[in-house]
Parts: C-alpha cells; sequence; structure tokens
C-alpha cells in the first residue's frame, strides 16, 4: 500500500494525461477556466500538471496530519514539483514539467555525493540495521546508487526531447519503475554474496 500511496501522484498525472489525449475539447474547456484560453493540443499536458500539483500537496497534507512531520524526499518532491508545475502552467512550455524527474534525480544524486564527502554513507544509513555488509561495499552501493540517479536523469531528458509527449508519459510511468525494479534485482543478487549467514538466519 505505501507503494501505491507514492506513486499516487504520478499515478494521477497518468490518468489525467491520457484522459485529456481523448477528450481535448474538455480538457481545454477545464484547464482554459483556470488559465485563460489554452488550445486542445495544450490542454493534456497543462491539466495533467494541474492534477499532479494538487495530488503532491493532498500527499503531503495527509502526511503531514498522520505523522506530524513530512519526509526529506517527499518534501523535496513537493517542492520541485510545485516550481517546475508552476514554470510549466505560467509559460504553457510542458519543458518544465518534463526537467521534474531530472531534478529530482540529480538533487539525490548530489546531496548522497556531497554526504559522501563528509564521510556519511546514505545507503548505509537506511540499510545498516537491516544487513551487515563490510565497509568497502557500502561504499560500492552508494555509488552505485549516485550513478543510477544521475543515468536516470540523463535518460530522462533523451526521452523528453528525442520522443514525444506521450512517449515520455509512458516511459516515466512504466519504464522508470521497470529499470528501478531491474537495478534492485542486481543490486540484491551483488549484495548477497556478502551477507553473513548470521544476519540470514536473524532476518528468517
Amino acid at each position: 500500500m505505501k507503494f501505491l500511496f507514492d506513486l499516487f501522484p504520478a499515478i494521477l498525472f497518468f490518468i489525467s494525461y491520457l484522459y485529456s489525449q481523448h477528450n481535448p475539447e474538455q480538457a481545454a474547456d477545464w484547464v482554459s477556466r483556470l488559465l485563460g484560453d489554452v488550445s486542445p493540443a495544450q490542454a493534456p499536458i497543462l491539466l495533467a500538471t494541474i492534477v499532479i500539483m494538487l495530488a503532491a500537496v493532498l500527499q503531503s497534507a495527509y502526511v503531514r496530519l498522520r505523522h506530524g512531520k513530512i519526509g526529506k524526499n517527499l518534501l523535496l518532491f513537493l517542492v520541485l514539483v510545485i516550481a517546475f508545475g508552476s514554470l510549466t502552467l505560467i509559460l504553457r512550455n510542458e519543458n518544465f514539467i518534463k526537467w521534474k524527474p531530472t531534478a529530482l534525480y540529480w538533487v539525490m544524486a548530489g546531496s548522497m555525493a556531497v554526504a559522501t564527502l563528509f564521510k556519511h554513507n546514505a545507503m548505509r544509513l537506511m540499510l545498516a540495521d537491516k544487513i551487515a555488509l563490510p565497509e568497502a561495499v557500502w561504499l560500492r552501493l552508494n555509488f552505485a546508487w549516485i550513478g543510477f540517479f544521475v543515468a536516470m536523469g540523463a535518460l530522462n531528458l533523451f526521452v523528453a526531447y528525442r520522443y514525444s509527449t506521450e512517449i515520455w508519459m509512458y516511459f516515466k510511468m512504466f519504464g522508470v519503475m521497470g529499470l528501478l525494479l531491474l537495478f534492485a534485482i542486481a543490486q540484491g543478487m551483488y549484495l548477497s554474496r556478502f551477507i553473513t549467514d548470521e544476519v540470514k538466519d536473524e532476518r528468517t
């Protein structure tokens, strides 16, 4: 359930875009009431942008009411959605919302890299209570995720500028999840070699 909750804004973004693609006149009418005159061609991505901004605000508000605070990752997501979404709506330029995933990936990669310079390993902080690994492996794991986020940011821009908005939408919804799953599986296979028998017994 948490996985679906985390994807809540992205799912609504995708669904609202597909609906608008099949109903551009209606989408244009809805968006025009908020932003002024909008063409049916512009409406799908603009409506989807409005939807993901509202969904991100509602998601953050729910977490704040339920847990008393908003986590750093969720707060970063909210700030980037509002910032890039606002630019998309004000300038009527879909490239801004397409840059949002890249900004998110690169900010995460940058923060992990900076933390490493100060001897703080982000992956060890998240996983040390679950698995025991040699220090060198923790370092490799940390750099692997940094590289993954950098690569995903670049790949997002490649798809965004090379292909249509619809293809970018499908990539964002399904391609990213598929690549993340493959990376996680490969990482798990690599780490399994370093998990001691004692740790495995504790987890079973």
